[in-house]
Parts: structure tokens; C-alpha cells; sequence
């Protein structure tokens, strides 16, 4: 059984009166009811979770509940079921997705950047206009329908100024600037964003206290690589090029953080960066991995000064540079591994 609150007659109906889910449900027949019962666009509506809290403990039903905003619920202090739901994440495709399909197991890279790896806009005829109409028509308008800002204009001009920090460390004081707005509201509109599920955090590595080291400052990167993409108006026509290695920097992101939430390893991920420049993109479970993605097919020892300097500090198990070099190749305990060639570690469970 599904109850889907995208159908507005029905969404207006259990708005009004949340009694009638359950009494729909009780009039199912029972073999409906043995089987979980679906709830889409569970926040529409946090009152209903009082109704399924009650029907688990009378009924012994079963409930998936899903949504795309645990801000609301939050907001509107509803039910949380103390303790009776677990909680799931549904990422974009992965890697290990598309090789396990036979339709796309052939998976080329500049693919995967451009149009991303949500699957209307990944297998889309025309993923250009298929980002372009979810930016445009869903993200910005999605959060307002919500009722999550009452500023549409300010939140808009943040929606425009934070793309192109997208990755960066985040300066609240420019921002606020550009939107119009104090830095508390940005602070507040990033945090939407993370609620919403739409924005990852990344905070700075810290183990030891020390002043050459930026501790404070987060990184935010949107939730899928295209959709960063179709924010900037980024479309990569060759691998190479700052913008590629920007690009290929979130798209490891985000399979990290899709393998961290489906084999349930608990594992922070952070990043490092001094004051005099030295910088890691991503730091795995305090320390034990480092990762530096380098978007070029020949990384020379320059581009290692980073990764070798945060060795030398922290001896990490593994020290990783991602890059685009066509074989595998070690420089003294820094791992130079072709992109593909990492992911393939990385699902194996052999990163971290």
C-alpha cells in the first residue's frame, strides 16, 4: 500500500484530518497490511507520524516513510517515533550501481560530471535542459513551498553567490554581502540546505591544537555533481582543466559519502588546510585515510607537497592521490590510483 502526499486531494485531505490515514489503512485489505506501507512526502504532513506511532504500537504494522526534509518535522515538533524507525539515505547512482547494470556499466567520466548521477538527469535525452529545469523550477522553489524561508529574493541571491563557493572554504561575511542578508540568515540558509538533504558539511580536520592549522572555517558541496554543475553553467568538454579537477574532487565526495551511508561505516570525513596553503580534500575516521583528487593524467611532485606534508604529520594508513593517470603508481608512501581504479577499491571495502 502506498499513500503518496504529491496527490494534492489527498494531501489536503489527511492536512485536515490525519485520523483518515489510519482509517484508510484499517480498511485495507490484510494482506496490504503485512506488507510494509509506504508514506512519500512523509513532512508534508508531520502530524501523520502521531497516526503511524500509534498503529505500530496497536496494529503491528510495518511503515517505510520517506521524504526529502527532516527540517520540517523537526520544525513542527512531530513525532519521532522514539526509537521505532531507522533512518535511511538515498543517494544519487553510484559507481557501483552503474557497473552492476548492463545499460551502463560502460560508464564514461565526463558523463558522470555533466549530467550527474540522479537518474532522470543521468539517463535524460537531454540532461541539459533536464538540470537546468530541476534547478530553475524545483531547488529554490521546493524550499520556498515549504515554507522553510520567507525570503524567496534573499534566498535566491544566496542560491547564486554559494554556487560559485561551491567547495571552498565558506566566507559567511561575502556571502551575506552578495545575498543582501546578515551572516546569521546565511548560516541559516546553509543549514536548510543540509536539512533538506541538498548540501553535505565537511568540516576541518583538527587532532591537535595548533595555530598553523584552519579549524574553524566549513566546506559545503551540493548533494550531486551535475547539479553543481548546472548552478555554475559548468559543462566539461575535455579532462583536464581546473574546473575537471573540481568537478572529479566533489564526484569522489559523493561516492564516499554514498558508501559510508550503504555499508553503514562509521567514519567521519573532513578536510586539512593550513594557513600557508597546504591543503588535503579529505580526511577519513579521524585521520586513518587521506585522499587528494588531482584532476591532470601526469601529477608531478609539486602537487604532492600537501599529501606528503599531512603524511609526515599524521601518518595516515593510506595516503591517496585520485588523479587521472592511466596506471597505479607510488611515490615513496603517498598511492597515486586512476580514478576508476580507486573506486573499485573503495566499494571492495579496501579504502577504509
Amino acid at each position: 500500500m502506498v499513500v503518496d502526499l504529491l496527490d494534492t486531494d489527498l494531501l489536503l485531505q489527511l492536512t485536515r484530518r490525519p485520523a483518515a490515514l489510519r482509517e484508510q489503512i484499517l480498511a485495507a485489505p490484510a494482506e496490504q497490511r503485512r506488507r510494509p506501507i509506504i508514506i512519500d512526502e512523509v513532512q508534508k504532513v508531520p502530524a501523520l507520524l502521531d497516526e503511524v506511532h500509534g498503529m505500530i504500537e496497536s496494529q503491528d504494522l510495518s511503515f517505510i516513510l520517506c521524504g526529502s526534509s527532516a527540517r520540517k518535522l523537526r520544525r513542527g515538533r512531530a513525532n519521532l517515533l522514539g526509537g521505532r524507525a531507522w533512518r535511511f539515505a538515498m543517494h544519487p547512482l553510484t559507481t557501483e550501481e552503474l557497473s552492476a547494470t548492463a545499460s551502463t556499466a560502460d560508464w564514461h567520466l565526463l558523463d558522470v560530471l555533466n549530467r550527474g548521477l540522479v537518474p532522470s538527469h543521468y539517463l535524460s535525452p537531454s540532461p541539459k535542459r533536464s538540470l537546468g529545469a530541476y534547478v530553475t523550477d524545483y531547488l529554490k522553489e521546493e524550499i520556498f513551498d515549504e515554507g522553510l524561508t520567507r525570503n524567496l529574493p534573499a534566498f535566491s541571491r544566496f542560491f547564486e553567490a554559494m554556487s560559485y563557493s561551491h567547495g571552498e572554504q565558506t566566507n559567511y561575511a561575502n556571502i551575506a554581502r552578495d545575498a543582501g542578508v546578515d551572516g546569521k540568515t546565511v548560516k541559516e540558509y546553509y543549514q536548510i540546505l543540509v536539512d533538506t538533504l541538498l548540501a553535505e558539511r565537511v568540516d576541518p580536520f583538527k587532532r591537535r591544537q595548533s595555530r598553523k592549522v584552519i579549524t574553524k572555517t566549513p566546506r559545503y558541496y551540493l548533494f550531486d555533481v551535475g547539479v553543481a554543475g548546472a548552478l555554475t553553467g559548468r559543462w566539461l568538454r575535455a579532462e583536464k582543466g581546473e574546473a575537471f579537477g573540481r568537478a572529479l574532487e566533489h564526484f569522489v565526495l559523493m561516492e564516499l559519502l554514498a558508501f559510508r551511508s550503504y555499508e553503514e561505516a562509521d567514519f567521519v570525513v573532513n578536510y586539512w588546510r593550513t594557513r600557508t596553503g597546504l591543503e588535503v580534500d579529505f580526511v577519513l575516521a579521524g585521520g586513518d585515510v587521506a585522499i587528494e583528487v588531482k584532476g591532470t593524467d601526469r601529477v608531478d611532485g609539486r602537487q604532492l607537497r600537501s599529501l606528503a606534508a599531512f603524511h609526515a604529520e599524521f601518518g595516515p594508513r593510506r595516503a591517496i592521490v585520485v588523479c587521472n593517470e592511466p596506471r597505479p603508481r607510488r611515490v615513496g608512501p603517498l598511492e597515486l590510483l586512476p580514478v576508476r581504479m580507486f573506486l573499485r577499491e573503495l566499494w571492495d571495502g579496501a579504502v577504509v
